[in-house]
């Protein structure tokens, strides 16, 4: 349980960021009410029906109030929220010098997520290589890694027309799974669709306010490929951290910022750390598919920082960065490599990519200390779910408390 000191503090906080996401609003030109599933603002979804935005003259005057609030943080009685809301405040202040001021992109990944800024190295990409090959090569794939992944594609691939209708079939095998691991916030019927789309910026996008999840239809599509998605965007992936976070408000065992998500912030890495690591949670990646979809998903995410650090830090032109997503890529063809790019070429968006790539290995790391012990499940999916994380924070869980 959190205490009222926390619970108050949350309100304020909540209030505090959708101050800040309107004062972004205007910057942009959009209408200042807060809108769920608009991608473009920094607060993405907002479940809540009764918090304001707190007025705020300028990005100054966010700041200033800001530094008040990180003092109150300093006093939370408990550790994990007093270093979770210190990181998340941080996080805020340097959005708004990058809005106000200015931020140079190392500075943006480091101040906004908590992660280290610099980008995937040849020697990480490549030991992923081995592992998948080794993985290739289990399942019977001859060859180099290139002509491995070529045929592993052409067996495993989801024709456009058929996506939709087999990843909502894999909600409900993942759905199923999630159920015998923990306890279901909700009835299946507030679950998930599914919308096919095209030309966006991402794979695939939860808005949970819509109960839909779009889908990128322009990327070569796999079924182990759907099944990690199935994983990350519902269960026991975005859906499930939203409907929990949402309903723990409601039972006050939740800060009211809980009821926000927030993008270019301490939180970003755990969330999409905790969707990826659901493969784990259900058992997905105990299949060699599934193994090799996590490590494929972990790769991707590595050649994405490398592709946003040419582009925003060594200079190099969009197209010489495309070329060499598209030498290393191995899967997902021409459409994978048009949505990095245009991922990556978004100045609100590039530094994200380095939440995908830090996110299933730092939630990870805690969850292996747990995976073998049920009866510390609760627990942890009461600590991981219900509360807002940092990497930092998140890693303070104490499986023997």
């Amino acid at each position: 349980m959190l205490s009222d000191a926390t619970l108050a503090f949350g309100e304020q906080f909540a209030e505090s960021l959708l101050g800040l996401d309107q004062l972004y609003a205007v910057e942009q030109g959009k209408d200042e009410s807060t809108a769920s599933g608009d991608i473009e603002r920094l607060v993405v979804l907002n479940m809540s029906k009764t918090h304001q935005p707190r007025a705020y003259s300028a990005y100054s005057d966010a700041m200033s109030h800001l530094g008040d609030l990180n003092r109150l943080a300093a006093e939370l009685p408990e550790a994990d929220r007093r270093l979770y809301y210190t990181q998340a405040i941080e996080s805020a202040v340097n959005f708004a010098t990058w809005r106000s001021a200015g931020l140079d992109f190392e500075k943006q990944v480091t101040g906004f997520l908590h992660v280290p800024s610099g980008p995937a190295q040849a020697p990480e990409l490549d030991a992923l290589k081995t592992e998948m090959r080794a993985v290739l090569t289990e399942l019977g794939y001859a060859g180099g890694i290139e002509q491995q992944f070529q045929d592993w594609e052409a067996k495993n691939r989801v024709p456009a027309d058929e996506v939709v209708e087999t990843i909502m079939t894999l909600f409900d095998e993942a759905c199923d799974r999630t159920a015998t691991v923990m306890d279901m916030p909700a009835d299946r019927s507030d679950g998930m669709k599914v919308e096919g789309i095209s030309g966006v910026p991402f794979n695939a996008q939860c808005d949970f306010s819509a109960r839909t999840v779009r889908l990128n239809l322009d990327p070569i599509l796999t079924l182990p490929t759907l099944k990690h998605l199935a994983v990350h965007e519902g269960y026991p992936g975005h859906y499930i951290q939203f409907k929990r976070r949402e309903l723990a408000y409601q039972k006050g065992t939740g800060a009211a910022d809980g009821l926000l998500s927030v993008v270019n912030t301490a939180s970003s890495t755990p969330f999409e750390g905790i969707a990826d690591v659901g493969l784990s949670v259900i058992g997905w990646d105990l299949e060699p598919d599934g193994r090799l979809a996590a490590l494929l998903a972990q790769y991707r995410s590595g050649l994405g920082t490398r592709a946003a650090w040419r582009l925003a830090v060594d200079g190099w032109s969009p197209a010489r960065v495309k070329d060499e997503l598209a030498r290393d890529a191995l899967v997902g063809g021409e459409g994978w490599v048009e949505n990095r790019i245009k991922f990556i070429s978004r100045s609100d968006r590039a530094a994200l990519i380095w939440s995908y790539w830090w996110g299933a290995r730092s939630i990870g790391k805690v969850w292996k200390r747990v995976a073998d012990r049920p009866d510390k499940w609760p627990a942890y999916f009461d600590y991981t779910y219900d509360r807002m994380h940092s990497v930092a924070s998140h890693a303070l869980f104490d499986a023997e408390a």
